[in-house]
């Protein structure tokens, strides 16, 4: 076990789960990351599961590099800031995704901007969770919401739903576009209980973007 001393950051917060996600991110085990990191497979284990253990700043630093990010990011000292402001690679090049690899890239669901015109507002960008069905996203909301939702939008208006990533630390990320029309769902099937939002409260509208066209790009930094 790693021994710790005077050098061992005292806020690491949730570095377990920031290692875990940022690990399976680039497809790595446990192993592939202890050997990148000069540690041992058992302590990358404790290091993920136990929520108060604290490395030393040598192992930090190690697992920083290993996982191609600063040791900042790793304790979450960035977590406040928008992405984006890391410096752009030296070769970077902009790339546009076809339909499916765009799907695949928001299948797993999480977090996105719904997107419209609201004719007394202009342009609206609500964050929102979602989830995918087939090739609809469906979304959570509260009544409020629904209900300005539902007068904002005329009978077949357009709306879209955005979702990104972005790796300051690779200077690399992707930006997904979901166009279509929104309606209210009847029918969301088993992925619905699924769609939890984050900001909590009674929020039982469920929504569906009915996909009429899924776009993508996404920047590559080569080395």
């Amino acid at each position: 076990m790693e021994r710790q001393d005077d050098a061992t950051p005292q806020h690491p917060g949730d570095l377990g789960r920031r290692v875990a996600y940022r690990r399976e991110e680039l497809g790595l085990s446990r192993e592939d990351l202890a050997r990148l990191a000069g540690t041992d497979p058992g302590y990358v284990s404790y290091l993920e599961e136990v929520a108060v253990a604290q490395p030393t700043m040598a192992t930090l630093l190690r697992l920083a590099a290993a996982l191609k990010i600063s040791p900042e990011e790793l304790l979450g000292g960035a977590a406040s800031r928008p992405p984006g402001r890391g410096r752009a690679g030296s070769r970077t090049a902009l790339v546009e995704l076809g339909p499916e690899e765009s799907a695949a890239l928001v299948a797993p669901g999480g977090i996105g901007r719904l997107v419209f015109v609201d004719p007394s507002r202009g342009p609206v960008a609500l964050p929102m969770n979602f989830r995918v069905s087939g090739s609809d996203i469906l979304l959570r909301t509260g009544p409020e919401t629904g209900a300005a939702l539902h007068a904002a939008l005329l009978p077949g208006a357009t709306a879209s739903f955005e979702v990104d990533r972005i790796d300051d630390a690779m200077s690399e990320g992707w930006s997904v576009l979901v166009t279509g029309t929104l309606e209210l769902a009847t029918d969301g099937g088993a992925e619905a209980p699924a769609v939890e939002p984050w900001a909590g409260g009674e929020r039982d509208v469920l929504l569906r973007l009915v996909a009429r066209e899924t776009t993508g790009r996404r920047i590559t930094n080569s080395p």
